[in-house]
């Protein structure tokens, strides 16, 4: 016999755990990762109140705040249809103007005399945006991932295993992607190796790191 009842729980049960992949998906979002990321080394690199406040802006405003109010734009204006970018072909053109960001960060960070930590940072997001934005005409690559691997990773060679436990925020965000069908477990992995790339790339570049 037919039990609507039990029906309405299941799709109830499927409703929480789309809620709760949408919920990491905004928590654990790329631009505000990388936010937090730079509070980090903002706090560890500077000398002064003035100096921290002078480091965070820069770095924020190139990777978070200006990306963030140009894709709110591009929303607003019906020129994205979401403000995850879901359809690959609208992600190309978008990608590019982040490489700008970064760039443009990174010459700044560069020119103010920034510790070299926060410059090689900037500088390994503008690789992996390049990056991204070359695979995005084939494929969508999971910038989530990318997103909360790359700081978990640069916080490991600051602060070695202490930082590890928040690994296991990798497998949740790549859940969560997954689970809200935005990409695939391939694209998640391409992502995380992304980040662990161009980190270990930058770092290497910079002299921050020896293998």
């Amino acid at each position: 016999m037919y039990d609507p009842t039990i029906q309405v729980v299941q799709l109830r049960r499927r409703d929480i755990w789309r809620d709760l992949a949408r919920i990491i998906s905004t928590i654990f979002n790329p631009f505000l990762t990388a936010l937090a990321l730079f509070v980090v080394l903002a706090l560890l690199k500077s000398t002064s109140i003035v100096d921290f406040w002078r480091l965070l802006f820069i770095s924020t405003f190139f990777t978070s705040i200006g990306p963030m109010l140009y894709v709110f734009w591009l929303y607003a204006s019906d020129r994205v249809s979401d403000l995850d970018m879901s359809q690959r072909h609208e992600r190309e053109s978008v990608f590019f103007s982040f490489v700008i960001f970064y760039l443009v960060g990174t010459a700044v960070l560069w020119l103010v005399h920034a510790p070299l930590l926060l410059v090689a940072t900037m500088a390994g997001y503008t690789l992996s945006t390049v990056v991204v934005q070359y695979i995005t005409r084939y494929w969508k690559i999971s910038t989530h991932a990318l997103g909360i691997t790359a700081p978990l990773v640069v916080l490991t060679f600051l602060y070695g295993r202490a930082p590890l436990p928040f690994f296991v925020l990798i497998p949740m965000v790549g859940w969560a992607r997954v689970y809200l069908r935005a990409h695939t477990v391939m694209q998640v992995i391409a992502g995380c190796a992304l980040a662990i790339g161009s980190v270990y790339a930058l770092f290497y570049a910079f002299h921050l790191v020896s293998f």
